[in-house]
């Protein structure tokens, strides 16, 4: 497959241009400060921040490339991403505001933070740490896949991909380094824009150039291939599949490191009710860009397409360089900016929960805050060395992860409701939650529902069954987080106040 130059010299381009403006929102020393001006931006951040850097972590390359190539190979199953997403959206309006007020008022930056204040327990907050991290890299990875997937139909003939790509990755780490939260921040901005509107040319466009009109295109579906145009009702991936699959999504999305530090960096516990009303608009892409795989399917020919490329490949054999080195340069920079935004999540779960709590609880700030900033390239090339390393292993570990990183939902959403929640059921039913979904994931006998779902489920019973063995003794016990999220006058006062 042999690149094109001029779209490879406009992605170059765009993407070099994005990168120079990340070093250059760094250029305030106060952003690499502390760890909490580098991995929160001071909490300063209003709705409209919030919201692109939000929808720039969550919404990435994978998430384009991925969902059309489920929907090139498997149909109308890839549409599980738009209830799943919805439901998250929902659900965060109730929980977000109540996690901001106390990381607020404690000076927390992660979850695990959250974990160690609420159950006084460094051993549950480092265990949180190591599960996040580790999940974290392959997704890391799967950013690296797109844009190592890009360079290969953009830059053939023309380029060494894998140099590009382990360089364009340095170039990230050096400025989430330099400028922390506030490089992925403002480069998010171009990135959206991008998304926006070459997303939605393309689902404009590509149906006219190839079926005449949209209702031309649907109709061809239904006739041609009606088989992706339904949920199947039997096999691995069914409707039992997709409810569980939709379900379990929704409650890990938030449950990411990366999640969690654009929930922080908010300046107020309004700006994420705002959040969740509007985050839901960044579907209308989803929806649409799920309708390039079908139409990838009709028009590619299906013999030598790599459903993986299906995207990319579509791009390249429907418009001339200028098309493609735009689309080329959104689907790139939704690779490299969530990157940046995961590596400072990954690299602020370590340093504060794992380097801190367990190894140096003496640590003083500027040296914490050099660590953390310094973790950023340990964990990029980790992702780096992983992904080239074993590129076939990434969308399966990724998967994983989602039923990995549901595990902790119990100690940081029900405990913030539940007042006797105690740490030990917690970090038991943590245990046992991530031993039953690796071992579903192991043998491949989920019997027809998202592997994760049964981790949950044992994760919650074990909670439930254990937590009254230690609820007069969890009752007993206070300190500071469970003062401000049970005494309703602090938590009142502090919404109203951050409101």
């Amino acid at each position: 497959m042999q690149g094109n130059l001029t779209a490879l010299l406009i992605t170059s381009a765009i993407v070099l241009v994005v990168i120079a403006i990340g070093f250059i929102a760094g250029r305030d020393k106060s952003s690499r400060s502390s760890v909490e001006e580098w991995a929160v931006g001071g909490r300063r951040f209003g709705s409209l921040l919030v919201w692109l850097l939000v929808g720039a972590d969550l919404y990435t390359a994978y998430t384009f490339l991925g969902l059309t190539s489920t929907a090139y190979q498997g149909g109308s199953i890839a549409f599980f991403a738009i209830p799943y997403s919805v439901l998250a959206f929902l659900i965060s309006y109730f929980f977000l505001p109540k996690l901001w007020t106390v990381a607020k008022k404690h000076k927390l930056t992660t979850l695990a933070d959250y974990a160690r204040e609420r159950f006084n327990s460094k051993f549950l907050s480092s265990l949180i740490a190591i599960v996040g991290v580790l999940m974290l890299i392959p997704y890391i990875d799967l950013q690296l896949s797109g844009i190592q997937d890009t360079l290969r139909v953009a830059g053939t003939g023309y380029i060494n991909v894998k140099a590009v790509v382990i360089l364009s990755f340095f170039l990230v780490a050096l400025y989430t380094f330099f400028s922390g939260i506030k490089g992925p921040t403002y480069t998010a901005i171009i990135k959206d824009i991008l998304v926006w509107a070459i997303m939605l040319f393309m689902v404009v466009s590509l149906p006219i150039m190839h079926f005449g009109s949209w209702g031309n295109m649907i109709d061809n579906v239904a006739k041609d291939a009606p088989q992706l145009l339904t949920i199947p009702t039997q096999g691995p991936k069914g409707i039992p599949w997709f409810i569980t699959a939709s379900l379990v999504s929704a409650l890990a999305l938030f449950m990411w490191a990366h999640a969690a530090t654009g929930v922080f960096t908010a300046k107020s516990a309004d700006s994420l009710r705002k959040n969740a009303i509007f985050l839901p608009l960044y579907n209308i892409v989803l929806i649409l860009v799920i309708f390039l795989g079908f139409i990838a399917y009709q028009v590619l020919p299906q013999d030598t397409t790599d459903p993986r490329l299906a995207l990319l490949t579509l791009i390249q054999y429907s418009y001339g360089g200028i098309g493609q080195g735009l689309a080329y340069a959104t689907i790139a920079l939704a690779s490299l900016i969530p990157c940046s935004i995961m590596a400072i999540g990954a690299s602020n779960l370590f340093a504060n929960n794992i380097f801190r709590d367990l190894i140096n609880p003496n640590v003083q700030g500027k040296t914490l805050t050099m660590v953390t900033r310094s973790m950023v390239f340990v964990v990029i090339g980790l992702a780096l060395l992983f992904g080239l390393l074993f590129p076939q292993a990434l969308v399966s570990l990724q998967l994983l992860g989602v039923s990995g990183m549901v595990q902790i939902f119990p100690a940081i959403v029900i405990s913030l409701f539940w007042r006797n929640q105690s740490k030990e059921s917690t970090i038991a039913g943590l245990v046992v939650g991530l031993v039953v979904t690796f071992t579903v994931h192991a043998t491949g006998n989920s019997f027809g529902l998202y592997e994760g779902f049964w981790g949950l489920l044992s994760n919650l019973l074990v909670v439930v069954i254990l937590n009254p063995i230690f609820a007069v003794k969890t009752k007993a016990a206070t300190n500071g987080v469970k003062e401000t999220l049970f005494s309703k006058d602090t938590v009142q006062s502090e919404l109203k106040k951050n409101a």
